[in-house]
């Protein structure tokens, strides 16, 4: 039997409500505020014999000096290139010997770590997970084999329309905010990274306060303590206070930023500061974005610009909310002739959603959706552990599983329209357009 994508909807809605029925009394997972400082989520599993250890550590981005950027991402990926205890090449092998994984990443408002491993071999995990992050050694040929990578990776990207017009667009956005800051402003850094940068930003971020730990999986909560004390013990605290916040570019007027590659497409990013997480008003802009541009599809924007038009190989628009107000933006890829069009169009569609109700059957489409699709966002232990994570960033509670129906399903055709109207800004947005420029003929 072929299923609709409406009966598909449905599936997803039943499932919803039949996970929120089992569970409605079940939290995600507990909240331990541990004596050494740390956050601890944990989520006990006993089903399978798997541990899943997720960390978040303020140090992203947003936590580096302005004239430092990048400093933030390369003291990540530094974490496993050796420690006073291990070489690179023996945590690697250490941790593939015994079949699990350990990874360190940068961000924007925090960096990563997590680690996966055997319920048995969860103190190996751990003695591992521990090093990396307490212990390194920031040798001087690992710095300057990072920064040869990161810098040949960039001239790379700067081959891809697609980067070079998310780029353009996030500076044009987001000015001096950490949010904004593009690989030019990284390559230009690099060079001129010192050890002692690096020593100096992992001295004043990492450290056991600023740790939010979240564990899933065949452990309980006893054990797990114990455990985090003993391989995070002698772990300092540290008091440094994040650097101020610039505020994002203020945009009263259109803002086109035209680059010309000889290419046979036109890339377009197009919109404007959106919202944070924490925002009251969310869960409307996530249903309207569905409505607008976020729904595949099912969108008003694919619906007319591909569909409809055949203009477009691909348009979609995102609200990237994140601890500061993230960005609204729209991605069209185009051929270069029809660039003017998709954009004019593009606009029309922003304009309609904030002058008309959208209809009874767009809202129930989108709510079904994001409400059904939901549980797939906790169906592994690894998802569960990065949800929690989550929920402690942001805030949320750990009863957020349980309200996230419910807080999509009390969005109105008010709202919808409400926050349209709040949010994305037709009149005074960010226009970015790579392409042939001589083909394009922008009327922008």
């Amino acid at each position: 039997m072929k299923l609709t994508r409406y009966t598909l909807l449905i599936i997803l809605t039943v499932v919803c409500q039949f996970s929120q029925k089992a569970s409605a009394a079940e939290l995600i997972g507990k909240r331990i505020s541990l004596e050494n400082g740390m956050v601890l989520l944990l989520s006990e599993k006993h089903d399978i014999p798997m541990v899943m250890v997720n960390m978040a550590i303020k140090a992203g981005s947003t936590a580096e000096p302005e004239d430092k950027p990048g400093i933030a991402s390369i003291t990540a990926s530094l974490l496993m290139q050796g420690t006073s205890k291990r070489p690179a090449g023996r945590i690697n092998s250490e941790i593939d010997f015994i079949g699990g994984s350990l990874s360190v990443s940068g961000g924007n408002d925090f960096a990563s770590a997590s680690l996966r491993v055997l319920k048995k071999d969860l103190r190996t995990g751990l003695d591992l997970l521990s090093d990396v992050l307490m212990n390194p050694v920031f040798d001087q040929k690992e710095i300057d084999r990072k920064v040869k990578e990161i810098l040949a990776e960039i001239q790379r990207q700067k081959e891809d329309p697609d980067n070079v017009a998310g780029e353009a667009f996030t500076k044009a956005v987001y000015g001096r905010h950490a949010y904004g800051r593009t690989s030019d402003d990284v390559a230009a850094y690099l060079p001129k990274l010192t050890r002692q940068d690096v020593v100096n930003f992992y001295s004043e971020r990492y450290s056991l306060n600023s740790i939010i730990i979240a564990v899933v999986g065949d452990v309980n909560e006893k054990e797990i303590i114990g455990l985090l004390q003993e391989y995070f013990k002698g772990w300092k605290r540290s008091d440094q206070p994040l650097p101020a916040s610039i505020p994002p570019l203020v945009i009263e007027k259109t803002v086109v930023r035209k680059i010309d590659k000889n290419i046979t497409q036109a890339n377009i990013e197009l919109g404007n500061i959106g919202i944070s997480r924490e925002n009251p008003d969310y869960y409307a802009v996530i249903v309207m974005n569905y409505i607008l541009g976020g729904g595949g599809f099912s969108s008003r924007l694919m619906d007319n610009i591909r569909d409809n038009k055949g203009l477009a190989y691909d348009v979609h628009s995102v609200f990237s909310a994140q601890k500061e107000s993230g960005a609204f933006s729209v991605s069209i890829r185009t051929k270069n002739e029809s660039a003017n069009e998709v954009i004019a169009e593009t606009l029309k569609e922003i304009r309609k959603i904030q002058a008309e109700p959208v209809s009874d059957k767009e809202l129930a489409d989108a709510k079904a959706y994001l409400t059904g699709s939901f549980p797939l966002k906790m169906d592994t232990s690894a998802k569960i552990a990065g949800m929690l994570t989550f929920i402690e960033i942001y805030n949320l509670g750990l009863d957020y599983p349980q309200k996230y129906s419910a807080m999509i399903n009390a969005v109105t055709r008010e709202d919808i329209k409400r926050v349209a109207q709040k949010y994305l800004h037709p009149d005074s947005l960010v226009i970015v357009v790579v392409a042939n420029l001589e083909k394009a003929k922008l009327n922008y």
